[in-house]
């Protein structure tokens, strides 16, 4: 197996923790739950099962370093369930769809609270965020969505002024823009670090540099490695995008798609200037969004998603180098600040597992009745996977309560076409897509094929919001 890049925010991370030697598993042992994947999922769900019963034995086994993946690798924006509100009253109703967006944005203050009490500098600033209009066509696309959780007693979000636009997002390039202070952003890697050392010290055991190249689904389950193996009474599999190429049954309920990123050196004092000294999240109002936010050591951080789109569903090897992309990130980097002068200090890129629905979504293997998944976090899973950790931790126990009889834990919905459709489907969308917002921001008219093909966006698996 060849070793993966580390990305860039793990490299940082790895460099201020300076951590013992990663032990692999070596040895055959037994665990109450064994968990695959040490990201966000698995080890938010680690911590609450053991927060809830400290007794468990509980195993987390983990590919390459905890913060290798999409944990480690993601954009850094801690955003929320309310842009998704109307997907959430359509599938589960309204009253769940509210407990979801209340649940989101108050998980927000959960990571700031939990990441104080356990001494975890990720980085954290809950400074908000805005969704803004790039061009005329993209103006009162929030309009509908503020009405609608206005009316239901859910909105966080106000109309900015455009001195408070240009305040808060530093850049000329928005037209329009809404902000909702139940936001922000986080450096990933340092997070998901500091996860894994508070479930260490609450006695969880993890093992990094341990694949799994077998599960048994007997009871109890056998999770083999390549020098060792665990019996376990219950199984959770938190491999997100990792997970259709193992697991064959989710794979039409999900597509492989890249989000991409660039960050630059340290310009703090350019920065300043533009009065982008805060860790607010901007999100233009594009299908396929950018995004990007500050760090704290004065650097600006792009991303765009919806690029590379994987046939099969194969993790392709792009995922784990440079992004290939980088003329359009720089591009897009240059379009919102014309004028920074700082260079572009690494571009990395990794794969979103994007669901049928925009939604993640949880449950157990059919005939499985010990074996947990929870998967599908469509680009934003920063704030989500506590959440879905909250799910898989009622699920494991089995417990009655709002969390085991959520919407989101009743499995997939939805599904996509086989390959060769699949692909080539979300080939033709993407780009009929780039076009028509390309012609948008030109003040030019798309093509009516363009706007006929970009409706399919929601059915090749469009999120409402997607950084």
């Amino acid at each position: 197996m060849t070793t993966p890049q580390r990305p860039f925010w793990l490299q940082q991370a790895l460099k201020r923790e300076q951590p013992a030697p990663a032990m692999p598993l070596q040895a055959h042992i037994e665990a109450d739950i064994c968990i695959i994947g040490g990201g966000y999922t698995g080890l938010w769900s680690a911590i609450q099962l053991k927060q809830a019963e400290p007794a468990l034995n509980i195993v987390v086994l983990e590919r390459e370093l905890c913060g290798s993946g999409a944990s480690g690798r993601n954009g850094g924006c801690l955003l929320t369930w309310s842009t998704k509100y109307p997907s959430l009253r359509r599938r589960y109703g309204a009253r769940e769809a509210a407990r979801l967006v209340r649940a989101s944005e108050q998980a927000v203050l959960e990571i700031r609270d939990f990441c104080e009490q356990h001494g975890i500098d990720a980085e954290l600033r809950i400074d908000g965020t805005c969704y803004t209009a790039t061009n005329g066509t993209q103006r009162g696309t929030m309009d509908k969505l503020v009405a609608g959780l206005e009316r239901e007693g859910l909105n966080s979000w106000s109309s900015l002024s455009e001195a408070e636009l240009l305040a808060r997002t530093g850049s000329e390039a928005h037209l329009e823009g809404h902000f909702s202070p139940l936001a922000g952003s986080v450096q990933p890697a340092l997070l998901v670090r500091g996860l894994r050392r508070v479930a260490l010290k609450l006695g969880v055991s993890i093992f990094e540099h341990s694949p799994m190249t077998r599960l048994s689904r007997s009871r109890p389950a056998l999770v083999e490695t390549a020098h060792g193996s665990v019996t376990a009474d219950r199984v959770i599999l938190a491999l997100n995008a990792w997970t259709p190429g193992l697991f064959r049954e989710f794979d039409k309920h999900l597509v492989l798609v890249s989000s991409d990123m660039a960050i630059t050196t340290p310009a703090p004092s350019e920065l300043k200037r533009l009065g982008l000294n805060h860790g607010t999240a901007v999100v233009d109002g594009r299908t396929f969004v950018h995004y990007y936010r500050t760090t704290p050591d004065g650097r600006l951080m792009l991303g765009k998603g919806g690029n590379l789109f994987a046939f099969g569903n194969r993790l392709h090897r792009a995922f784990d180098r440079p992004s290939r992309y980088q003329r359009m990130l720089k591009t897009a980097l240059q379009r919102f600040f014309p004028d920074l002068k700082a260079d572009i200090a690494a571009t990395w890129t990794g794969p979103s597992d994007r669901s049928a629905t925009g939604l993640p979504f949880f449950g157990r293997l059919e005939g499985d009745g010990n074996i947990y998944y929870g998967l599908g976090y469509s680009g934003n899973g920063v704030v989500q996977s506590l959440l879905g950790a909250k799910i898989l931790t009622s699920l494991v126990l089995g417990r009655n309560d709002d969390w085991a009889n959520c919407g989101l834990a009743q499995g997939p919905r939805g599904r996509f076409p086989p390959e060769p459709v699949r692909w080539l489907g979300a080939m033709t969308v993407r780009n009929a897509i780039r076009r028509k917002e390309n012609a948008e921001d030109r003040s030019e008219t798309p093509w009516p094929w363009d706007r006929w093909l970009a409706r399919f966006a929601d059915a090749a698996g469009k999120a409402d919001k997607e950084a």
